[in-house]
């Protein structure tokens, strides 16, 4: 079932391993992989087109099940941690010698030719190899695809080898448990198993990147998503899941760059994806229209349940997952900029979701504060479902991305500082939160307040307001902005009792304070000088 005019890259796999009498489903468009997921009973369509499936067992990644070959390469370079844990070569040729012949068993896989990086001078080729039909549709969606003409005696930098069905035996090889997904950098290979989760692919590479382009190109890699206004102006969103990246970047005034991963060179930011990887709880069209309407044909949705009787998605149903998403390529949206290559930034935003209520719904940062948010990298989650549990749990990764950077993050960090200086970037930290008390008490941020607090920014009508600073965390604070209520932007204002808020601030101050001592001794003064006072 290859495309008749590209020759199917049989040499190749032959030499990974695959057997030869597997039946070879190469570059195969959207439609006949639907198809093809449907005639296997793997999805069913919702009512708007797009195929929804179960990714089974695993609905998120397992970042414990991560894990990087620790060889002449890595040893040094790496930074091993909680999510950066090594693994033996032996381990790793093992595995993957296991999945190729487990692979070359079902008769037949799916092959896909795409690289990551719209820069041409960074791009990487990548051949993606699954067992499964809708697993190759996620990375049509969100690799970036190469013209007809290009496939021809394609030169693979990477390979990313996916069985969801196939699984580790832990007592042998070397991992947990059975699923798993290791990165190769000698061998410029991921091999992924015992998980149907497509974001493991995606970030897979992601994690190459961050180790390539800051190791070996000088490119700053972010996690972020990023967009550009009419006169060229680049603004980054930085955040964890759940803070607003994919929902604030779609903005319909705007070119989206892209939603996720990009990279920050000398004279521009560009996206290192194909598509977009977005978040469905709660998805409504009036809140964001953009990717409400990329749920058509050619999306692939994950776990999602429906209305009764219907095949209407149920966008508030969390019984399979919170996590449900859908995957699409990026010009779905319709205003993605192609290719998706901006200019150097003008503003950049630290997106948090402070579920205590405490922190400013918009603030400025001197370098030193956004260097020590950066290193940070807070947000704030819900607790779970647990009857009466309803204390909000603190959450920092740094450089709001710490499962996906190999090198430590005070290199990202010193990356980002030189570069915010030389192009004199400003950098504010918007709360998607809780105002008027932390979650439990207080009312979510309005999506319409910070949009407008955004919007303010990237026109220039915060330039000239007064500013005062937080008391704790020493942020500028706006005393006015356009289309919000000024009493919301100093958040103790919102707070009924004036004196649990200040217990609050200084709770969470002494949050920030105790996650940060593991860097203090590798910052500088002007950073420590930072920290907020608890």
């Amino acid at each position: 079932m290859s495309i008749p005019s590209i020759s199917i890259p049989t040499q190749n796999l032959l030499q990974l391993g695959i057997s030869e009498a597997v039946n070879i489903h190469y570059q195969l468009s959207p439609e006949v992989l639907v198809n093809q997921a449907l005639e296997r009973k793997q999805g069913v369509l919702n009512d708007t087109g797009a195929l929804c499936i179960n990714t089974g067992e695993f609905t998120g990644r397992s970042p414990l099940d991560k894990f990087i070959v620790k060889d002449e390469l890595t040893a040094n370079t790496v930074n091993w941690n909680n999510f950066n844990i090594p693994i033996e070569d032996k381990y790793f040729q093992q595995l993957k010698r296991k999945v190729l012949d487990y692979l070359g068993k079902q008769g037949e896989i799916w092959v896909r030719d795409g690289y990551a990086c719209a820069d041409p001078a960074y791009r990487i080729n990548i051949r993606v190899i699954n067992e499964n039909p809708w697993s190759n549709l996620f990375a049509y969606n969100m690799f970036l695809r190469p013209e007809e003409k290009e496939l021809t005696n394609y030169a693979v930098d990477w390979h990313i080898i996916q069985a969801p069905s196939f699984r580790a035996d832990a007592t042998i090889d070397g991992t947990r448990q059975h699923n798993f997904a290791i990165v190769s950098f000698k061998e410029k290979t991921i091999i992924i198993g015992g998980t149907g989760y497509t974001g493991e692919m995606k970030k897979g590479i992601f994690t190459i990147l961050n180790y390539v382009l800051p190791h070996d190109k000088n490119v700053l890699s972010m996690h972020c998503s990023a967009n550009l206004g009419h006169d060229g102006d680049v603004a980054i969103f930085f955040g964890l899941s759940g803070t607003g990246k994919t929902t604030l970047s779609a903005d319909p005034n705007r070119k989206l760059i892209g939603d996720d991963e990009h990279g920050w060179t000398a004279n521009s930011v560009f996206n290192f994806e194909g598509g977009c990887y977005a978040k469905v709880i709660d998805l409504s069209a009036e809140k964001e229209p953009e990717i409400f309407n990329a749920i058509r044909p050619g999306a692939l949705v994950e776990n999602v349940t429906f209305l009764e009787g219907t095949n209407k998605i149920d966008f508030a149903g969390k019984k399979i997952t919170e996590n449900t998403r859908v995957s699409y390529p990026l010009p779905f949206i319709s205003n993605a900029l192609e290719p998706s290559v901006g200019g150097l930034p003008k503003n950049i935003f630290f997106l948090t979701c402070d579920a205590y209520g405490v922190l400013p719904p918009i603030s400025k940062l001197s370098p030193g504060q956004a260097m020590y948010q950066f290193i940070s990298g807070y947000t704030a989650k819900v607790a779970g479902t647990e009857a009466g549990v309803t204390e909000p749990k603190s959450t920092f990764s740094a450089c709001f991305g710490a499962p996906f950077l190999p090198l430590h993050p005070g290199q990202y960090a010193e990356m980002l500082g030189k570069k915010m200086r030389e192009n004199k970037v400003n950098i504010w930290m918007v709360n998607t939160g809780w105002s008027g008390g932390a979650y439990g008490v207080g009312q979510r941020m309005k999506l319409s307040y910070t949009r407008a607090m955004i919007t303010a920014v990237l026109n220039g009508e915060l330039d000239n307001v007064t500013f005062e600073a937080h008391p704790v965390f020493g942020m500028l604070m706006p005393a006015s902005c356009p289309n919000v209520p000024e009493q919301i932007l100093n958040p103790k204002n919102t707070w009924t009792d004036k004196d649990a808020y200040d217990a609050t601030a200084k709770k969470l101050a002494a949050e920030f304070i105790k996650n940060f001592e593991k860097y203090a001794s590798g910052v500088n003064d002007e950073i420590l000088a930072a920290a907020p006072k608890a």
